[in-house]
């Protein structure tokens, strides 16, 4: 019978070495599978089905490691959770203790360029855990059609990651390069000293920014400071003041500090044998650093410190920084911003040129909360064709609160790229890097206070081509120090305007001035 069952194994072996034959050796029903105990351990965790490996496919997705944990890999598993874990709450605790921290971090080009680079490496490392957990909860044996559904659902995971993640690097790379770009080391001559990251404004109760809109437009001499605003916060409260001054006040004065005081003693004025153009405040950008370039001592923006003294001479209280505006692009950032909402009370001219007997192509016509986009925005705040300069003052400022209503942060996020690109080319300033942050809380806290207003107006006390400075100073002080009055009493007639109602839709009444 021995003999019989060798003859037999022979007989098999050698049919099995004759070519073209093949022999299947299979596995007796009830015997373990091949690799051990080990192989039998890691199919009963692996997931049954493809609800089942889909669900702990998502669950290792919003809590990496714990695929793994499932499929066996217990220390790979811990070591991948724990530090997930650890990231989340690294980066709560961090941007969490308060918003100066987060203001300061979105103000820092090279921890923005770090985490730019972040970005792309989490994404890279959370979607290669995914992958990897999905291949190894999935059962080993499975329909081609669960095979195809598991790989589409992997694959739309890791693309809603590296959405996102695209996203926000190009939002950390645009905002490094629009602080770099906007807040540069430059030297300035008329910046406050004194002053540092903690203490922002020197102990002061005020910090006055001077809001510049500059055109240099064609047939025209240098840049043309059209729009000037003086900005007064009060930086424990946000309450702000804004002064604006015509463009074309002749005669302003300087600091009696300043080396271009003892140049004007009595203003910046002229004798009568030049183009009296040259001698408004909107030319004093211009015209200062070329004719006298260097008098202020060292500065890389010599037309800007001139203009601040110019303002601070005249208003009589200290001009800290300036924001200048190329209005030439204010349209761009208008646009970028998604347009603002104004209210318009009388037809404002689109273009034209009174002087030269132009016509405007158009009208902006009255109505309340008018949209504008930044073309029709632009001539919103510029248009003067049958209108004055003190009409197109009100405007502005009107346009300028209007900008700060916009800045709201979804509207802010949603379009950054484009508002980026579009400040950076735009915008000049010199508020330092370091005192970047400062401002920023300072503009939530403008934002959410009391803006009101004064506007120097043709009239009995002002006159803009021989201004009482005096009274200008006057004004200025009570605006900014109003004296309290009793419950009761009548309001002063030369109390500020609030903005809002300044801007209002037809409001009632005549419009409130610093004259009256």
């Amino acid at each position: 019978m021995s003999d019989q069952a060798d003859n037999a194994a022979r007989r098999g072996v050698r049919r099995a070495q004759r070519p073209g034959r093949s022999v299947t050796l299979r596995r007796p029903v009830g015997s373990p599978p091949s690799g051990g105990s080990r192989a039998l351990r890691s199919d009963r965790r692996r997931a049954h089905g493809l609800p089942g490996t889909l669900g702990m496919t998502l669950l290792g997705a919003l809590m990496p490691g714990s695929g793994y944990l499932y499929a066996g890999r217990r220390a790979l598993g811990a070591l991948v959770l724990v530090a997930w874990l650890a990231l989340l709450g690294g980066v709560a605790w961090y941007f969490g203790r308060d918003l100066r921290t987060a203001i300061d971090f979105a103000l820092d080009p090279t921890r923005l360029k770090i985490a730019a680079v972040l970005f792309g490496v989490g994404v890279a490392v959370w979607s290669f855990v995914v992958l990897t957990s999905y291949r190894l909860v999935r059962p080993r044996v499975r329909p081609r059609a669960h095979t195809i559904a598991g790989n589409l659902v992997v694959g739309v995971l890791c693309l809603t990651a590296v959405v996102p993640a695209t996203y926000a690097s190009r939002y950390a790379v645009a905002q490094a390069d629009l602080v770099e770009t906007v807040f540069q080391d430059n030297v300035s001559a008329t910046t406050p000293t004194g002053v540092t990251k903690d203490d922002p404004w020197g102990g002061l109760d005020r910090v006055n920014v001077l809001l510049l809109g500059g055109d240099g437009g064609e047939g025209r001499t240098g840049v043309r400071t059209d729009t000037v605003i003086l900005v007064s916060m009060n930086t424990k409260t946000g309450k702000t003041v804004m002064f604006s001054l015509p463009r074309n006040m002749m005669y302003a004065e300087f600091p009696e500090d300043s080396p271009l005081s003892d140049l004007y003693p009595e203003g910046y004025g002229y004798g009568g044998t030049e183009d009296p153009g040259f001698y408004m405040l909107n030319a004093i950008y211009g015209q200062i650093p070329e004719r006298h370039p260097g008098v202020l001592g060292k500065s890389d923006n010599e037309g800007a410190d001139a203009i601040k003294q110019a303002v601070e001479g005249s208003l009589g209280i200290p001009v800290d920084y300036f924001l200048l505006v190329n209005l030439a692009g204010f349209r761009e950032i208008v646009d970028a911003m998604g347009g603002v909402t104004v209210n318009i009370n009388e037809p404002v001219a689109i273009e034209g040129n009174t002087d030269a007997g132009i016509p405007p192509v158009g009208y902006l016509e009255p109505g309340p909360s008018q949209h504008l986009d930044g073309y029709h925005a632009l001539w919103f705040a510029r248009g003067r064709y049958g209108s004055d300069d003190y009409a197109r003052m009100d405007r502005q400022r009107c346009m300028v609160d209007a900008l700060v209503e916009a800045a709201n942060p979804t509207n802010l996020l949603r379009r950054y790229l484009d508002l980026a690109q579009a400040g950076k080319d735009i915008v000049t300033t010199d508020i330092p890097l370091d005192l970047a942050p400062a401002f920023v809380e300072l503009a939530l806290e403008v934002k959410g206070a009391k803006v009101r207003s004064v506007v120097f107006k043709g009239s009995e006390q002002f006159f803009s081509g021989d201004p009482d400075y005096d009274y200008v100073r006057s004004v200025v002080e009570k605006a900014i120090q109003p004296k309290k009055r009793e419950v009761g009493a009548p309001k002063p007639s030369n109390d500020v305007e609030e903005t809002a109602d300044a801007c209002a839709y037809a409001p009632t009444g005549e419009t409130v001035t610093a004259a009256e």
